[in-house]
């Protein structure tokens, strides 16, 4: 037998090389192997809390009228970091059956005519928006009622692009869990009419003097013509902008299908 000394020694330690061991990459990896799995549970977890957070605050205003809205409570906020007063808008709630159908119907023509058949998102008036920006050099919105009351409720007034994804986000949750009379309801209800007047039966008894549901046609129509510019138009004081969309809703409104639901209308 071989004596492991003579053999040890007779073998140059040239022929075994050891592989080097580098300490320092072995530090650097271990820990941000782990700190990457920890931000990635992190985020996970955030995302999780964020959803069930926007589901239950979604779900929760199919039952509950809101009390204020986000973009109310900004403009208070903004007010009182520059030392100003606030005047809290006249908010008077009323339900879908007792607001008037000719405004239900005007502000559909007007500001949503496929609202009953599309699931948050227009693609039609999206694309139809978009020509008129390339070729006719007119811009236009297209956000449907369901992406209204999403940034007016629960959206900071913000024009970024996390706001724009954040709108279609809710708006999507909007309709999975409300149904369209609520949707309606809500945005007649928290729409801004102009500055102090907020829903359809603060701006019937500013305007006209009148509640939400003893408007007549003509006064429904003029309501939703100013929609678009509440705080440069009036219903009382008409621009030819006014005028123009006026026309505009009343033809809309008479190519429109009748809509039958079960607060009728």
């Amino acid at each position: 037998m071989l004596d492991p000394g003579v053999f040890c020694c007779s073998v140059s330690c040239d022929e075994f090389p050891e592989r080097p061991f580098n300490v320092k990459k072995a530090r650097k990896h271990g820990p941000i192997r782990t700190s990457g799995r920890w931000l990635r549970r992190v985020l996970l977890k955030i995302l999780i809390l964020f959803v069930i957070f926007t589901f239950v605050e979604v779900l929760s205003l199919r039952f509950v009228n809101p009390p204020f809205t986000v973009s109310v409570a900004w403009d208070w906020v903004q007010h009182r970091m520059n030392a100003k007063k606030y005047r809290m808008p006249l908010y008077l709630w009323q339900d879908l059956n007792r607001i008037s159908p000719y405004l239900r119907r005007a502000v559909l023509a007007g500001e949503d005519q496929r609202f009953l058949q599309h699931h948050g998102f227009d693609f039609i008036e999206a694309r139809q928006a978009l020509k008129d920006m390339l070729f006719a050099d007119r811009v236009r919105g297209a956000s449907t009622i369901s992406m209204q009351v999403a940034r007016t409720v629960y959206l900071i007034p913000q024009r970024t692009v996390s706001r724009k994804l954040a709108e279609a986000y809710y708006a999507m949750l909007i309709e999975l869990l409300w149904q369209k009379q609520r949707i309606l309801e809500i945005y007649l209800n928290t729409v801004d009419w102009g500055t102090g007047v907020m829903g359809a039966e603060a701006a019937s008894v500013k305007y006209f003097r009148t509640h939400a549901d003893r408007l007549t046609p003509s006064q429904a129509v003029l309501l939703a013509a100013i929609l678009p510019s509440p705080h440069k138009w009036s219903p009382v004081r008409q621009n030819a902008d006014v005028v123009r969309r006026y026309r505009k809703i009343m033809r809309q409104i008479h190519a429109m299908p009748l809509i039958s639901w079960s607060h009728g209308g």
